[in-house]
């Protein structure tokens, strides 16, 4: 063999071993959970997982083989009373942390609960129709007007100039929380609904006083008339 053809050998057969290095660390890479669940993160992948462990202040979940903190502020949008009850249950979560130097990944379940409470409630508004009357309960009152939780669970509000024919100061002057009340949907912009309590009342026109004049011959003043009482 000759040394030119021994030397094309000798580089392909090095060639050929970088290249299968160069594979095994892709492959060592792609195969460290770490670099996966941080992958999850940037993409921010919805995973379904199982609460199984409550621990102080939260719940533990696996992801990748690896030990997931869900922090009890993650776990849900309102306060949870008992974080017993989410033992062993099915939730989606997300990666919003993962430092492999400190073993440390935090997983979240909020931000997906919040979106699909965003999606829900677009949903609904898009449904409200202007025109349509429905009752409410008065849950906030304010100098502006008073804000009415309508029977689907939306919110409107009722604009001191929309709550009565009658002019008043202030919601307050009439209105208390937790009455309840006739409204009428009178607009929806940007996701705000406007009603009106005005609008359902009923049109109270003042009596008119009927004045009835004198016939015209009776107005007239004749030069007799005006004599016949005058002494000269």
């Amino acid at each position: 063999m000759s040394e030119e053809l021994l030397q094309e050998e000798t580089k392909a057969a090095e060639s050929a071993e970088e290249m299968t290095m160069a594979d095994l660390e892709e492959h060592f890479d792609d195969a460290n959970p770490w670099n996966v669940v941080k992958d999850y993160m940037e993409k921010k992948t919805v995973l379904p997982v199982k609460v199984e462990g409550i621990v102080n202040g939260g719940a533990i979940a696996m992801v990748e083989g690896l030990r997931g903190f869900i922090p009890a502020s993650k776990l849900s949008l309102s306060y949870i009373e008992d974080l017993e009850t989410y033992l062993l249950k099915d939730i989606e979560v997300q990666v919003i942390d993962a430092d492999q130097a400190n073993g440390r990944l935090v997983l979240s379940a909020r931000e997906i609960l919040k979106e699909k409470e965003r999606k829900a409630l677009e949903e609904k508004i898009a449904n409200v129709k202007v025109g349509s009357v429905t009752t409410g309960t008065v849950e906030t009152l304010q100098n502006y007007g008073a804000f009415v939780r309508l029977s689907d669970g939306l919110s409107g509000l009722v604009h001191v100039s929309q709550i009565s024919q009658k002019r008043i100061k202030a919601p307050k002057d009439v209105l208390k929380v937790g009455d309840e009340v006739s409204v009428k949907i009178i607009g929806v912009k940007d996701g705000k609904i406007s009603l009106s309590m005005k609008a359902l009342e009923e049109v109270h026109e003042e009596p008119v006083e009927r004045v009835e004049l004198p016939k015209s011959e009776r107005i007239g003043t004749s030069l007799g008339d005006l004599f016949k009482n005058i002494k000269l």
